[in-house]
């Protein structure tokens, strides 16, 4: 008998894309949208998201209305609300600060505005808004590409989006997004930073450089105690603890968890902090470095997928020998209803060590497919978890795919989808512009699969 809730190709009447991927993919009642950019995916960016007069109109502004009119036309087709039905959110925008020199200085500003998109995102999804993700990057695959933008939505008529607002104590974001979204038995918790949303602006007086942290997340710069990534994370996760908590949840229901940091050196103070919140059964978990944040001063930003304390959904933890055991804080994947959602994927060993031949010899440059050679073993790690998981790599229906630089694109896209002979998993790539926090990995892939009952 053919599964209702199996994964099911949605084409929309847009822009078909160049590389091997489906605009989106339903499953389970979920549908997940691949990132969109302005692209005509004929002559670049689309003629009309490109301003006549560039002093005369904003590209920001143009590109971010093509953007939603195609997830809108997507979801449609989809049978989902693009007002409504949003559960998750992610925007990126490519910047080419901070550099690199900046992110090891602690610095993640990113220098750009991002209130075009805000109004032209209001024109289409009203309140309670999505829980989102805003960070910048350092390219996309779109010569001139402003911002691509990729998301969740939930096709349940028997729910209702309910927005959680922040509650007494945390500060409010200045977005308009919702702090955390119920939909059923799921909340999704926003990005989350260090800030007040207030800092140092407007005062006479700061601590240190200005920026916007809140005091709980700042150290005394002027003695030798404290480490700022430390204290950024703990406030960080204190403030998405009480977010959880007024949304009727918990992190120790967190299913899934979304790292942003600046210089990959940061990876180690983020994960003592992290080991003190969860010391047993963390939530699946991927930490992506080189992300520009939306606030001066700060170094992190989390998100949580969790379950509601209400929910009849059981979270398991899934371990298999037929993968490399994580070499950080969390499981290989957590099963929870009908999703897998898995931790962070690179082409490494158990200690974190890029596996042998994964990399061009220095004495023979021309020789070798890196992008290639990584990804398949990734994807054979994947199977694995997959299969131990209840589910086959063929069920994967969301893929991000973060590289550190845009020269193995092609090749490492063209071997993920041959693992993929029939549905194509909704697609999201980017370039971070760095070397990830395992040296020598030229890809990070963020995954979720479905899992029939």
């Amino acid at each position: 008998m053919t599964d209702p809730k199996a994964p099911q190709a949605i084409w929309p009447d847009i822009p078909a894309p160049l590389m091997p991927y489906t605009p989106a993919v339903k499953a389970g009642g979920w549908v997940f949208v691949s990132g969109q950019l302005a692209s005509d995916f004929k002559t670049g960016i689309a003629a009309e998201a490109r301003p006549a007069n560039p002093n005369l109109g904003d590209d920001l502004a143009l590109q971010s209305r093509f953007v939603m009119e195609t997830l809108k036309r997507t979801l449609a087709n989809a049978g989902c609300d693009i007002a409504r039905d949003v559960a998750r959110i992610w925007q990126w925008f490519p910047s080419p600060y901070p550099t690199m020199e900046e992110f090891a200085d602690g610095n993640c500003w990113p220098r750009i505005s991002i209130t075009p998109f805000l109004e032209t995102r209001n024109d289409y999804i009203t309140e309670p808004r999505p829980a989102s993700t805003g960070i910048g990057i350092r390219a996309l695959p779109v010569r001139g590409a402003r911002i691509e933008v990729d998301m969740i939505a939930i096709d349940d008529p028997d729910s209702e989006p309910q927005g959680s607002p922040s509650p007494a104590g945390v500060p409010a974001p200045l977005a308009g997004y919702s702090p955390a979204l119920r939909r059923g038995d799921w909340v999704f918790l926003a990005g989350e930073v260090p800030t007040d949303w207030i800092g140092d602006y407007g005062q006479a007086r700061n601590l240190g450089e200005p920026n916007a942290l809140a005091k709980e997340a700042r150290i005394n710069p002027y003695v030798w105690y404290g480490s700022p990534i430390e204290a950024q994370t703990e406030y960080t996760l204190s403030k998405l603890a009480a977010i959880a908590e007024a949304a009727g949840t918990s992190l120790s229901r967190a299913v899934k968890a979304e790292v942003y940091i600046g210089d990959p050196s940061d990876f180690a103070g983020m994960e003592r902090v992290w080991k003190r919140w969860f010391p047993e059964n963390p939530p699946a978990r991927v930490v992506i470095p080189y992300m520009g944040l939306g606030t001066m001063g700060s170094r992190i930003e989390i998100a949580f997928t969790c379950l509601h304390n209400s929910a009849k959904i059981k979270a398991e933890t899934i371990q298999t020998s037929n993968a490399p055991e994580p070499w950080s804080h969390e499981p290989q994947a957590i099963r929870a209803g009908n999703f897998l959602f898995l931790s962070q994927q690179m082409a490494c060993d158990s200690r974190g060590v890029l596996m042998d031949g994964m990399t061009r010899h220095p004495e023979f440059p021309w020789y070798g497919l890196p992008g290639q050679n990584q990804m398949r073993y990734m994807l054979k790690n994947v199977a694995a978890i997959c299969e131990a998981g209840g589910t086959k790599l063929e069920n994967v229906v969301r893929r991000a795919c973060f590289h550190d630089e845009g020269t193995w694109f092609a090749d490492s896209i063209q071997e993920w989808a041959s693992h993929f002979p029939g549905i194509k998993p909704a697609s999201t790539t980017m370039k971070i512009g760095g070397p990830l926090v395992v040296p020598g990995a030229n890809a990070l892939l963020d995954l979720i699969a479905y899992v029939p009952d």
